[in-house]
Formats: structure tokens, sequence, C-alpha cells
């Protein structure tokens, strides 16, 4: 039994619930008669429901998420509905904007929105001296970090073998991106640098090779940068992995004389760029210097091991789809090992809404609220975009075909019109995007690249079977047996102490 249950569904097992240890770790005295129930998309809401009763609350707080909107509510539904008296409490990015109009929100007894660290707890204590505020609505003021407990010690053995671990140095970020939730919350906070640290270093004891960074501007200080860097230099041991969400041209020589020093599939940065067009970028209130961009993506690829993971975005006011090919070019030049496609979201609370009139912008009413069209991409357009960064995330991205997808294009070919023209093939052959075996998808790109660009089947033959290999597959597809050299034996992935899709881009 325990009074107050912290609930969330996740995406996936794979990802702990940040926030949820955050609220547990700061309830102060309440603390031991918590529990944290985390689920994820696959569960059903009443086996979840009957979870979090089987522990006899008083109190649950849900985190509501864009990925989870919907299955909270119904989860909400069901719980008010078997326990009429049971008091229940939102937080999350999905209910802190535009909440008193959401269902869930008018189900639930209370709604927290900002940073809830500290209001939470604040609100249990009033609820479990029978107390009840008079308003459902909480603005939880933005809190002291020196003040805020740090929830490290809630990662449990089992997350520390089978999860990505999260952990944060700042809070905030400087930019007014205007599609972003981030831009609503300035500034940049940093948490004490020396206790943060010491919170590493027993994470780091405890085993942990996977430390994922949820800063939103981890280079934005330099000062603490280095010294995160450098904590890590001194701690490098086999399958060590950093994420860090990079502001991408910000590198001065301060912060690239650690980084090189850093062994190849170390550190991941993940970039976002969103776009390369200038008056699209000034539209939204991005601020970016392309040409240091530039310089810094050479310094990364030419001197350093780090992998890239580079964001582009699909239907920003003002962009066309040839603009935004132009930027897929752009920065398929630039030479990243992942570039993820975005579709633009219309997030609750963001001010990208302001151009919905004059770019006549129309978003789904549904989560996760993707952009069905605007002024200047037709629905139809629209819906071939989110087919190519479909299928860009199982071919581009996967590491499944790193050597294969540069054959789609060549040197005097756009590698979005190519990479377009392949997409609308696929799905007029298929007539999906998901559900696609990886043998299927080979043979399927063999057959493109042999019929429909007449590549020549003993240029594209060899070059599948070596991809086919470095995804970890033993088998010998009928199609490839006759450019597998007869004494060749299999192969599997090496570097295995790197994720799954960097020992797939190892190369690359």
């Amino acid at each position: 039994m325990s009074e107050i249950v912290l609930a969330t569904i996740n995406a996936k097992y794979l990802h702990a619930s940040f926030g949820l240890r955050y609220l547990r770790a700061n309830l102060g005295e309440l603390r031991d008669d918590s529990v944290i129930l985390e689920f994820d998309l696959a569960h059903k809401p009443a086996d979840m429901v009957e979870a979090i009763l089987s522990y006899e609350p008083k109190i649950v707080g849900l985190g509501v998420y864009i990925w989870n909107a919907v299955l909270s509510l119904e989860v909400v539904r069901l719980l008010k509905a078997v326990r009429p008296d049971l008091t229940v409490v939102l937080g999350g990015p999905e209910v802190s904007y535009e909440a008193t109009g959401q269902e869930i929100c008018l189900l639930a007894d209370y709604t927290v929105s900002g940073e809830a660290d500290l209001a939470f707890r604040d609100l249990c204590q009033k609820l479990l001296a029978g107390e009840r505020p008079a308003s459902r609505w909480v603005t939880a003021p933005v809190p002291d970090l020196a003040q805020v407990a740090m929830p490290y010690d809630l990662y449990t053995d089992e997350d520390v073998a089978h999860r990505l671990v999260y952990v944060e140095a700042s809070r905030g970020c400087a930019f007014t991106c205007e599609f972003c939730l981030s831009s609503l919350d300035i500034p940049v906070r940093q948490l004490p640098l020396a206790p943060f640290l010491a919170e590493m270093d027993r994470l780091y004891q405890r085993g942990v090779q996977q430390f994922k960074f949820v800063d939103r501007t981890f280079n934005l200080n330099l000062n603490t940068s280095r010294a995160i860097l450098e904590f890590f230099l001194q701690r490098l041991r086999p399958g060590l992995f950093l994420h860090f969400e990079m502001i991408p041209d910000r590198l001065p020589d301060g912060l690239r004389d650690f980084i090189k020093q850093f062994p190849a599939g170390t550190l991941q940065f993940e970039v976002g760029i969103q776009s390369f067009n200038d008056e699209v970028s000034q539209r939204i209130k991005r601020r970016q210097n392309l040409d240091r961009l530039a310089d810094n993506f050479h310094f990364l690829r030419s001197e350093t091991g780090v992998h890239i993971h580079a964001d582009l975005i699909v239907g920003l006011p003002g962009e066309t789809m040839e603009s935004f090919g132009q930027g897929f070019d752009r920065l398929i030049a630039l030479q990243p090992q992942e570039i993820q496609v975005g579709i633009l979201k219309r997030l609750r609370g963001t001010p990208i809404v302001r151009h919905d009139q004059t770019c006549a912008m129309l978003y789904s009413q549904s989560p996760p609220y993707e952009m069905l069209s605007n002024q200047l991409i037709d629905f139809r357009t629209m819906q071939r975009l989110k087919r190519f960064s479909r299928y860009w995330d199982l071919v581009g991205n996967s590491g499944n075909f790193v050597e294969a997808t540069r054959l789609l294009w060549s040197p005097d070919l756009s590698p979005f019109a190519e990479f377009m023209r392949w997409s609308d093939w696929l799905f007029a052959k298929i007539g999906r995007t998901h559900a696609i075996a990886l043998a299927d998808l080979a043979a399927l790109l063999f057959e493109f690249l042999t019929t429909v660009q007449n590549r020549p089947a003993n240029e594209a033959g060899p070059v599948l079977w070596r991809d086919y290999q470095k995804a970890g597959r033993s088998d010998r597809p009928t199609f490839l047996r006759p450019f597998i050299p007869a004494a060749e034996p299999v192969t599997r992935a090496a570097a295995s102490g790197l994720p799954r899709r960097q020992r797939r881009h190892a190369n690359a």
C-alpha cells in the first residue's frame, strides 16, 4: 500500500521516466509512502488501472505527454469510474498549456503546470492533511534548482542494466524557436555542478554505460560543458556512451580540444538545425550561423569520432517542398550519420500558432498534432513528405543500408529528389510504411536500383550484401546469393559496446 502512486506511460520500456523520479525525490517525508509505476504503449488501460489501484492510493499523479495523451485519458476515465474518491493529479507538457478545455483535465481533480518538483509535494501535503485547494489549476513557480533534490538514486539496478538513464546539468533554453516548448522556458538555469558530478560518479560506479543528457543547450555554458566532458574523459571505459543536445554553431576551440580526446562511438551530438532557409528561420525566431555550423560539422566529421544526429523539420511557415529539399541536400553534404526528418507539430502553448492564419497552417486535432497542409505544401504533398520521413528512417537512419543509401544518388543528382523518387516508387509498390521485413526492404531496394535507376546488378548486389551483414543477419537472401563470394564467411556487427544503431553506422 502507498498513499501516493506516481504513474506514466512511456513510449517504450527502454525509456525510464525522468519526471516521475524527480517528483518522488522531492516528496520529502512523503517519499517513503509513494511508489513509481511505469507502463508503456503496449499496456492496456484496464491493466494499468488495476496495477495502480492495487496500492490502494489516496493520490495518483499522472505524467501526460504527447505520445501518451490518448491512453492517459482512458486511464483517468477508468480511475474516476472505479474509484470516484481517488484524487487524480495531472502534470507534464501536454497539460501544462491550454489545459482548461481538455477532457482529461476536467476529469482529474488537479492539474499542475510547469516544473512540479516542489509544487506537487506541497499539493500532496495539503491533500493528505485534509485541505482541498479551491482551484483545480496549480501553476508551479520556477523552482530554485539548488533546492531541488536530484533523483538519481531512484534509478534501480534494472534501470541501470536495461534502460536509458536520463540526466541533466541545466534546464531551460536560450532560444525562442516558435515550434518548441523550450522557447517558453527562459532563462537557462544550471544545477549546482559539484553535487551533480558527484551524482554522475555514483551512477558511473553502479555501472551505468549510457548517459543521456536532456539539457536543451548543453554547450551554452562552456565552463560547465568542459567540466562534464573532462569528468567523463577521466572515466573512459569500453561501452561508455554520452548523448548531448548541442547548439550547432557554438563549438569553440576550448571545447573542441576535449571532444577530440574521446574515442569513436563514445559521444553522440543531437544537433537541431531544423531549416537552412534564413527567411524561415527568422520567421520562427530561430537564430543560427550556417557558415559556423558547417565548419563545426566539418570538424566533427574529420577530426573526431562523434556520431551526429541532425534534425530538420518539414512544414515550417514559409518553407516550400523545394527549399526543404535544398536544405536536406545541404545537410547530406555535411555528412551526419543520422538525419531526423520531423514533421512540424503544433504543440500546446507554442507561439507557432501565430502563423495559422497568414500561412494557412492546418494541423491534425489528435496527438501528435502533425501538420496536414499549409499555404505552400498541400495535403497530398505533405503525405508524400511523411512517407519520405518514414522511409528515410528505415533506410537512411537505421544503419542497415549505410552504403546502399549513397547509391541512390550520384554526385550530380539531388539526394532529396532521388530519395523522394524511391519513396514514391516504394509506396506505389507495397502501399504501406510499416511492417516491412528487412530482407523484403533489401530486395525492394535492389529492384529499384537495378530496374528504375538502371544500376548494374553487380554494382548494387555486393553493396547490399555488405550492408545486410552489418545489420547482423546471417541468412542469405536468394536475390543476393549471386553476389556472395563463395569463401566469404557471414559476419556480425562488431563494436558490441555501442548502441545497436551506432554499431551499424560505425563505418559511415
